[in-house]
């Protein structure tokens, strides 16, 4: 199905660090600012994965990049560091596909490895 999805290609904008998990921290993560495109991608997406039998995502679609997986950090460690380091210049990027990572049991999600890759249209 992922193959029908006709989407021309759209910049992507990282702007900033943060961390995921509130007083838990799970990772550091670069924010991709939201725009139309994305939204309307990842919205095509959700609803052809719910179109062949798949759960809906319970969480609310938060684009990011994913720099690093955090174990027994506490929150005040993950402020500290990003006060210190992290300075991150807004980067615009221009992707020329999507990619399927499919989730895995393991611990913090990975080893991430493309199961396949889908154009966008020029």
């Amino acid at each position: 199905m992922l193959v029908r999805v006709n989407r021309k290609p759209f910049e992507v904008t990282l702007q900033g660090l943060s961390s995921f998990g509130g007083r838990k921290p799970r990772a550091v993560v670069a924010s991709i600012v939201p725009s139309k495109p994305l939204i309307e991608l990842q919205a095509e997406l959700e609803r052809l994965m719910q179109r062949i039998g798949l759960d809906p995502e319970g969480r609310k679609f938060t684009p990011h990049v994913t720099l690093a997986r955090l174990y027994d950090a506490s929150s005040q460690d993950v402020a500290d560091y990003l006060s210190v380091r992290g300075y991150f210049p807004s980067r615009v990027l221009r992707p020329s596909a999507s990619c399927c990572f499919p989730a895995r049991a393991s611990t913090g999600g990975g080893p991430y490895v493309v199961e396949d890759s889908y154009a966008l249209s020029p």
